[in-house]
């Protein structure tokens, strides 16, 4: 059985824009939501056993990503906005993610496959009457859309964790996509630029759909640096494992030589090594030799900061990130995404699990920034050198559990997306976080210098 949920080709749908009519937003709305489902559907597509099944400790069972998927649409889109009674309100507790941890899911009375897709289907229904009905202005969470576009971003959130989880369950391939593009010339994985010293305006006050940790926009003065054209690739993170990178306490910080230790981690996650040398992965059920071009993925905070002692050099910060991705010298504005302000298309990134890996380094040349960093948005989510806090001036919309309930924890920021992240729900303001041990999510990094260095 193989499920393809990749996105069409041609353009992609992307989040909205600020200024979209009422009109324009419903028709957006309504496509994004569709094509939402289809992706969870796609991922869930499997027998009742493997969807019931805890495939990792560190993910749900599918069925209970794909019933939340619908508890929290019942939520927002149909009790709130919609304004209608509950469907099921006994099963609340069930698919409320802060009353049970990911790996004390399996053990609940949770709905079965059939029940579950029934009752997100019948969600989907009432919310999409709740479009209909809505003006999408005046109140705050229905202004611009934002409850319909904190929605289509919660479920692709979820499906990139249902990937997730299909990257960690044992047994042959289910999913299926086409390979990504190559470059079209050579390139240089070495390649660096210069970002100049100077203020730009981090975070947003002004995009529709931005999640409340990415407000308001502040400015950030920064000295200047070099950060990497490209993120890092395979081959070089195996040249750090050859080289003995993973026995050399002098590479990693007390937390991260302990976590290497106790894990007895000795390369990326999925990675192998045959007698001759050879580095081979598992991707999605296929096992295949690592390609040396690709950006290294399934990678924690603590071997990104131990390769990047070992060549050097360091992790961004969270905002040298966001200045390399956002800053145009040129107008002294902070654009939407690297590329400009145009939502993203499939020539400027590898999003939307259109392709089950990362692109080749150098594959995406249209989707630079104005400074010429490559494959800041896609490929990979890549690591900074900062916890997670608050922006100046955070407030909490529309629920603190979303952020705030996990600002000041151990927890590394990420940034920028992945293959498996999905146009709607990534922008170049897009925050994201785990803890530094985390390997299973399609984590990558690149680094920085100081400019005098």
């Amino acid at each position: 059985m193989t499920a393809d949920p990749a996105v069409p080709a041609g353009p992609l749908t992307g989040p909205a824009t600020p200024g979209e009519s009422p009109e324009t937003m419903r028709t957006r709305v309504a496509a994004l939501l569709g094509r939402s489902r289809d992706r969870s559907t796609a991922l869930t597509a499997l027998d009742d056993g493997e969807l019931a099944a805890q495939h990792s400790p560190l993910m749900s069972p599918l069925v209970w990503d794909l019933a939340h998927i619908g508890s929290m649409e019942e939520l927002w889109l149909v009790r709130d906005v919609g304004g209608r009674e509950p469907l099921r309100p006994e099963i609340d507790g069930l698919y409320d993610a802060f009353q049970h941890s990911r790996s004390s899911r399996v053990e609940l009375p949770l709905l079965t496959p059939a029940e579950a897709r029934g009752y997100v289907a019948e969600v989907r229904d009432k919310a999409l009457d709740a479009l209909h009905r809505s003006p999408l202005r005046g109140r705050r969470l229905e202004a611009e859309g934002f409850a319909f576009g904190m929605i289509v971003q919660h479920e692709q959130q979820h499906d990139e964790t249902m990937l997730a989880t299909h990257q960690l369950r044992s047994g042959g391939p289910v999913l299926d996509a086409a390979p990504p593009p190559r470059p079209a010339g050579a390139v240089d994985p070495a390649a660096e630029v210069l970002v100049p010293a100077g203020p730009f305006e981090m975070g947003t006050s002004a995009e529709p759909w931005a999640l409340d940790n990415e407000r308001p926009a502040h400015v950030v003065d920064l000295p200047a640096f070099r950060i990497d054209v490209h993120p890092v690739t395979n081959g070089a993170f195996a040249a750090f494992v050859d080289a003995g990178g993973y026995d050399d306490p002098r590479l990693w910080t007390d937390a991260g030589w302990a976590h290497r230790t106790e894990e007895g981690l000795v390369a990326p996650r999925f990675w192998s090594r045959d007698s001759d040398g050879t580095w081979w992965r598992r991707r999605f059920g296929v096992v295949e030799r690592v390609p040396d071009d690709e950006p290294v993925v399934h990678v924690s905070f603590h071997e990104a900061q131990a390769y990047a002692r070992w060549v050097g050099k360091r992790l961004p910060t969270e905002a040298e990130w966001e200045k390399a991705a956002r800053h145009d010298p040129a107008t002294g504005r902070s654009r939407r995404f690297p590329w400009g302000d145009d939502e993203p298309r499939a020539e400027h990134a590898n999003l939307g699990q259109r392709h089950l890996q990362p692109a080749p380094v150098g594959s995406y040349p249209a989707g630079a920034s104005a400074l010429g960093v490559q494959q800041m948005v896609g490929d990979v989510w890549e690591w900074c050198d900062s916890g997670w806090h608050p922006y100046p001036g955070f407030s909490v919309f529309p629920y603190p559990e979303y952020s705030e309930v996990f600002f000041g924890g151990d927890y590394a920021v990420l940034r920028g997306g992945s293959f498996g992240t999905d146009p709607a729900a990534i922008r170049a303001t897009f925050r994201n976080w785990d803890h530094p041990i985390r390997r299973q999510i399609f984590a990558g990094f690149r680094l920085v210098r100081d400019a005098g260095v």
